[in-house]
């Protein structure tokens, strides 16, 4: 018997991951004002202990640049995927939207095939990165020693959902439908200019 809701089911399992690395790059973008704010704050309590007293107390957040630098670098990559499955990424598309129907189609499949092979290299340098690091046992140099392999392991996650995102779209184009980053882009395409776009990426 024909299962009607794999396809469904594999749709909304795809779409669950990459709005899962979008939670965690805000989670990520929450620890790092958390930081920020905590050492402000210690900082004005400092200032206001050289006011009075006239020595400050140094109170600071052990390795917070550290720390906000690593959240930072897990936020930009965790986002990748479903930033460009909303269509918020930089298109050039001023050659491309002028271009026939037939040839517009193949310059989609090249151009996302040519992301996804970068994704891809990528993703296999930071995955050897990554397993170098947690061999040899490498730490960050400030006051708290952290494993490099954490922030590097956040960085290969988001690359890993980047390389799933390019190839769902590879394989829309493919298959002749509309990709994501077209159907979803800052939500101005209605259904009418959806049908506009899959004639155009479609051979009749």
């Amino acid at each position: 018997m024909r299962n009607p809701v794999k396809g469904g089911s594999m749709r909304k399992y795809l779409d669950g991951l990459y709005l899962l690395g979008c939670w965690l790059a805000a989670c990520c973008l929450c620890l790092i004002c958390l930081l920020v704010v905590s050492q402000v704050a210690l900082n004005l309590l400092d200032r206001l202990s050289m006011l009075l007293a006239g020595s400050a107390i140094g109170l600071t957040i052990p390795s917070y640049a550290d720390f906000t630098g690593f959240l930072l670098a897990a936020a930009s990559f965790l986002s990748l995927a479903y930033t460009f499955r909303q269509g918020s990424h930089i298109r050039v598309i001023l050659l491309i939207d002028n271009m026939p129907r037939k040839m517009r189609r193949f310059a989609e499949i090249w151009s996302v095939g040519f992301c996804l092979a970068i994704a891809l290299y990528f993703t296999w340098y930071t995955a050897s990165l990554t397993h170098e690091s947690y061999v040899y046992h490498d730490l960050s140099s400030g006051m708290v020693a952290v494993p490099i392999w954490i922030p590097q392991a956040a960085m290969l996650l988001g690359l890993i959902l980047l390389c799933l995102a390019l190839l769902d779209d590879f394989v829309m184009i493919v298959a002749r439908k509309t990709p994501s980053y077209l159907r979803n882009s800052q939500g101005l395409l209605v259904e009418e200019q959806i049908e506009e776009e899959e004639g155009k990426l479609c051979t009749k």
